[in-house]
């Protein structure tokens, strides 16, 4: 099953406030990413990246840029809910 994001939002300390279109709300946090898939350490090294996360088009995930993206199903699995 796909879950589709309808919105994002970039808080604090690399948590992203997810809201899925059947109402779940997810805080996810990308930290735990750094490690494990160096490309999201461009979202602390880089000034402003991680501010410009957005829902990918049919709102099947969301990303960063080009290289950096991460799908709804992810989010929704590990994320905590809130």
């Amino acid at each position: 099953m796909f879950y589709k994001v309808q919105s994002v939002t970039p808080k604090d300390d690399f948590i992203l406030s997810v809201l899925f279109t059947d109402g779940v709300k997810k805080e996810y946090d990308i930290k735990l990413l750094f490690d494990k898939w160096p490309v999201f350490r461009n979202l602390k090294e880089i000034p402003g990246l991680y501010k410009q996360v957005r829902v990918d088009a049919g709102g099947y995930g969301i990303s960063w840029n080009d290289e950096i993206d991460l799908e709804g199903n992810e989010i929704r699995e590990n994320g905590k809910d809130t």
